[in-house]
């Protein structure tokens, strides 16, 4: 790999990270793009890396990334001294994470062989309105299918408040508050039953496992303490049941409908990472199942993903009968801001 593809995706990746709101993520791969890294190991894994290695793809920079913030969670003294909160200049900072990067290379080198993955508990501050609309659309109870659920932490969205302008949109004792910027007009009061929840990933995580637990905490950004404090709150009350395999291919055996229950099919950031054929395959299935649904079994297919737009993703929900599409605006990546309408 040659040196100025690896500085490019950790100058893309840096990029994004700021975006988002975290100039420590930002400043780090800003260290490893323009820093000598040390021999060893884990320099020889990234240089060497086969295939694209990019955020647009194989995400390199986060997994390396993330295998720090792991060890800093496991208790790292070099990394818990540089780290935030501490604030320490940038050759302090780089020499923790060369130090570290040699001392551990077994365990990041390791980290790195498995993409990112977390869930990021932000998300459901669309999740939450899109449960309101259609308990008011349907009044009845909803069945959850989550693609690409992860840790199953977002198919408890139920359990978590939605808080607009002091306006709280949940229950009355959640197990977490969200409190995302917001503009458009407020989801419908009343909040939704759920009759049934679960989830599918090709690597599904157990929240209560602490190895998988470290990794839903490892993706978060050590400078964003809310994150953390969120995904712990989640972890606490996730119950939730994930299935290892293919998303489209499990999706298949759950589109029969239940009389007197909803089926909300949805994925946060996750579709797009389908191969092609897969979501070609899913959407016909989906709306092959939509066909045959009925006002006492209605079926709905929500999205929010990344569109190509220059901000955030879009939030689209399909409903059945009567094969409706409506676009309830866009969202931030990681549920900072939400721009809701009902079109």
């Amino acid at each position: 790999m040659k040196p100025e593809v690896v500085r490019a995706a950790f100058h893309e990746q840096g990029i994004a990270c700021a975006s988002l709101g975290s100039p420590f993520m930002a400043r780090l791969c800003a260290l490893f793009g323009s820093r000598d890294w040390p021999e060893g190991r884990v320099r020889d894994k990234v240089f060497g890396w086969s295939g694209d290695l990019s955020p647009r793809a194989q995400s390199v920079p986060l997994r390396l990334c993330g295998g720090l913030h792991a060890l800093k969670l496991k208790g790292d003294v070099t990394l818990t001294a540089a780290y935030p909160p501490q604030d320490v200049s940038d050759d302090t900072l780089w020499q923790a994470v060369c130090k570290v990067m040699v001392a551990q290379e077994a365990f990041l080198t390791t980290w790195m062989a498995s993409p990112p993955q977390t869930n990021e508990v932000r998300r459901c501050v669309t999740l939450i309105p899109v449960g309101h609309y259609l308990h008011e659309r349907f009044g009845l109870p909803i069945r959850l299918s989550e693609l690409g659920a992860s840790g199953g932490l977002n198919l408890m969205f139920d359990r978590f408040a939605l808080n607009i302008d002091g306006q709280v949109f949940g229950p009355p004792h959640p197990a977490a508050r969200l409190t995302p910027d917001w503009s458009g007009p407020l989801p419908p009061a009343q909040e939704p039953t759920i009759a049934a929840r679960e989830g599918v990933d090709l690597n599904p995580l157990d929240p209560h496992d602490p190895e998988d637990a470290l990794r839903l905490q490892a993706y978060l950004w050590a400078d964003q303490p809310e994150r953390m404090a969120l995904t712990l709150a989640a972890i606490k009350v996730a119950n939730a049941p994930v299935t290892r395999a293919d998303a489209i291919d499990w999706l298949a055996k759950r589109l029969d409908h239940a009389p007197g229950q909803a089926h909300l099919i949805y994925s946060t950031v996750a579709w797009q990472y389908f191969p092609a054929e897969k979501q070609v395959l899913g959407t016909s299935l989906i709306s092959a199942a939509g066909a045959k649904a009925t006002e006492d079994a209605p079926l709905a297919w929500f999205g929010m993903e990344n569109d190509g737009g220059a901000r955030g993703a879009a939030l689209t929900l399909r409903i059945w009968p009567g094969n409706e599409t409506k676009d309830l605006g866009r969202a931030d990546f990681h549920g900072r801001w939400v721009e809701w309408k009902d079109e």
